[in-house]
């Protein structure tokens, strides 16, 4: 080989080597873990992400719970005035009223001092012409039966003993219609001349009149009748152990 021939094989050995070194320098450190770049997002909805079954949820706002007549907190006491003149202790149900409650006076001779002696009664004892039922203040009276309030204008109103709102209902026994007579309710519900329906609201107990606390006093009475034409109410009242 010349001398010409000789230069250009250096020449390119040199450009050979220059080549290799800058492929070298490219080349990633091997104590260096290379970082995968991240796959761009698919558009593809069959390839979407679906959330994890675990994943908390929003918390459901709960709906509103339909308000309820609260019972009036005076109606769960006992009246500290309540007197019994009767051994009956058992507590009953009725149509006319909410609850089991005890009777305080039963109809017919009684040894509560309230009343002035009967010559229908022996020792002295006085009459009472209804039965008297033990409801704490504010509990709800009911209608046991159908009927019609009978203003205060008719023959046979109650007197002062029974309440400045004492009223009667014309209701229809199997005797034939009779007067039920509500004493010393403290709220009427109902007016003259208002038909009500059995179980209709009509009344509150109270004390009006009453020496011995909030009761019923239910009394039944003829037509437009007296006191006395007053008879056992106990069929009306339907008194019935819960």
């Amino acid at each position: 080989m010349n001398r010409t021939g000789r230069c250009a094989a250096a020449i390119m050995i040199i450009v050979t080597a220059a080549t290799c070194l800058a492929g070298c320098s490219e080349r990633p450190d091997p104590g260096t873990t290379p970082v995968p770049s991240s796959p761009a997002p698919s558009t593809d909805p069959s390839t979407a992400t679906t959330p994890s079954s675990t994943s908390p949820s929003a918390t459901p706002t709960p709906s509103a719970a339909t308000p309820t007549k609260s019972p009036d907190p005076e109606a769960e006491r006992p009246d500290p005035r309540w007197r019994f003149f009767t051994e009956d202790r058992r507590r009953y149900r009725s149509p006319w009223f909410d609850g089991a409650r005890r009777i305080m006076i039963d109809y017919g001779c009684t040894d509560a001092p309230y009343y002035s002696p009967d010559s229908r009664c022996d020792d002295g004892e006085g009459f009472h012409h209804g039965i008297d039922i033990a409801l704490p203040c504010g509990t709800l009276l009911r209608a046991g039966a159908a009927g019609r309030v009978i203003g205060p204008d008719r023959p046979g109103r109650p007197g002062a003993a029974y309440g400045a709102k004492a009223f009667r209902i014309r209701v229809e026994t199997a005797d034939g219609p009779a007067d039920v007579l509500i004493g010393h309710a403290r709220k009427v519900l109902v007016r003259p001349g208002d038909r009500v329906r059995t179980g209709q609201p009509i009344a509150e107990t109270g004390d009006l009149g009453a020496p011995d606390g909030c009761h019923l006093h239910f009394e039944q009475r003829a037509v437009d009748g007296g006191l006395g034409t007053a008879t056992d109410p106990s069929d009306l009242l339907a008194l019935r152990r819960p």
